[in-house]
């Protein structure tokens, strides 16, 4: 509360200071407008009939308007000293914009120190150097040489710390992490092949391991309906292979009965002769 109380104050004075500055200053055009009019015979002069004693003045109003006119004059030629000590009393209580000034003209300094544009190693001659580069740039002639010089003081002692951040120094940095950036994209995407691939061969060692299980079932199922047929194939096919032996057997036998009875005849027939 006190404090917005102060600064309405404040701003109030500032006010009526600015309103009487304009002020006396129309007033002293006015009256010197005037008067020039009535040395000219265009307007007239003041009267004021003056008695000191039983003397009567009778130009004590010409008198009168010309001490005025000279005093309100004389009051103009205050006005530049008050204005400058107005303006002082704003920088100080506005002191955050001077350091913001400072704040710029370090932060041009320091970046032109990461270029590596400045070559001297002495303190002296280094912020020497500094201020003639800031005192030259484009955007900071209208800073006070006061605030060029701080500046230049503050850049020469973050001189290493420039020379470790320099554009140089980052720009490899930068480089290094793009690389180690795209090294990481391709492993991801050799990442994703892999796990495609993965996913297909197991979904395709799923597909044959189903399509193994479709024919162990299909093979079982056959063997359950064989497994009623094959004792009576079997049976039928021992008898009919026993059948074959005793034809085998019966035919060799024949075969030796033949070759005998073929002998008897022979031996036979001689005697059947005589």
């Amino acid at each position: 509360m006190f404090h917005s109380t102060r600064s309405g104050l404040r701003l109030l004075q500032l006010a009526m200071q600015q309103i009487t500055l304009v002020s006396i200053t129309l007033f002293a055009a006015a009256l010197t407008a005037y008067t020039l009019a009535c040395a000219f015979g265009i307007a007239p002069w003041l009267t004021l009939p003056l008695t000191i004693g039983e003397t009567l003045y009778p130009l004590a109003g010409i008198v009168i308007q010309l001490a005025v006119t000279l005093l309100a004059v004389g009051l103009c030629f205050f006005l530049p000293t008050n204005a400058r000590i107005m303006a002082l009393e704003n920088s100080h209580r506005r002191f955050h914009m001077g350091m913001r000034d400072v704040a710029r003209a370090y932060h041009a300094a320091h970046a032109s120190d990461r270029e590596g544009n400045f070559k001297i190693k002495g303190e002296f001659d280094s912020i020497r150097e500094r201020i003639a580069f800031l005192r030259d740039h484009p955007d900071l002639s209208e800073l006070e040489p006061s605030v060029l010089e701080l500046a230049a003081q503050m850049s020469h002692v973050s001189t290493e710390l420039a020379q470790t951040y320099s554009d140089d120094n980052l720009s490899r940095a930068r480089d290094f992490l793009i690389a180690r950036q795209q090294e990481i994209e391709t492993f991801n995407e050799r990442i994703e092949k892999a796990k495609a691939m993965a996913l297909e061969i197991r979904q395709w060692s799923e597909s044959v391991e189903m399509e193994e299980a479709v024919v162990a079932s299909q093979l079982e199922r056959l063997r359950e309906e064989l497994s009623d047929i094959l004792p009576e194939l079997l049976q039928a096919k021992d008898a009919r292979s026993a059948q074959t032996d005793e034809i085998l057997v019966a035919e060799e036998h024949g075969d030796a009965l033949e070759a005998s009875d073929l002998s008897n005849i022979r031996k036979l027939e001689p005697r059947a002769a005589e």
